[in-house]
């Protein structure tokens, strides 16, 4: 499986952050992106914690015939497209697009495979344990579930209404 993790907590050209995750699963669905399977939106506090606005979450599965330096490319582009701009590590931002596992591949350069905080981030976790609970991390061997599961008590991402 391919797993993406969407954020954001600042609106976009679209609209608030929920809408501009929606309109970015359109962009990637148009571009060469199936999805399989979507999480439910969730919201969660910023990392590290700051005065920041709180995010809006969610994972997908997808398949798609790009190789993980197109598809990295690719989320990229959707990115800027919705307005975000690279300025410093953990700015507020209208998205944010990360790969987190691309099937069972592991690398240590770009793109980093599977993502390096993953395991550590609730609100990547909760919704991947969600649609892939059995999904197995390449490097540590532990399910969605039983990472989530190991999460500190105060690691948190609640889902929103329907």
């Amino acid at each position: 499986m391919i797993f993406v993790a969407l954020g954001a907590n600042e609106p976009s050209a679209v609209g608030p952050p929920r809408a501009t995750l929606e309109a970015a699963l359109v962009q990637i669905a148009r571009e060469g992106g199936i999805i399989k399977a979507q999480s439910r939106f969730y919201a969660s506090a910023p990392v590290p914690a700051s005065d920041q606005p709180w995010f809006v979450n969610a994972v997908v599965a997808i398949d798609t015939l790009l190789d993980p330096e197109e598809l990295l490319a690719l989320l990229h582009r959707i990115e800027v497209r919705f307005g975000r701009v690279r300025r410093e590590r953990n700015a507020a931002r209208p998205l944010d697009l990360d790969l987190l596992a691309y099937h069972d591949l592991v690398r240590d350069t770009a793109p980093l495979l599977p993502h390096p905080r993953m395991h550590e981030r609730a609100f990547v976790l909760l919704p991947l344990a969600e649609i892939a609970p059995a999904w197995r991390h390449p490097l540590l061997k532990a399910t969605a579930r039983e990472l989530a599961a190991g999460l500190p008590a105060d690691h948190g991402a609640k889902p929103l209404p329907v």
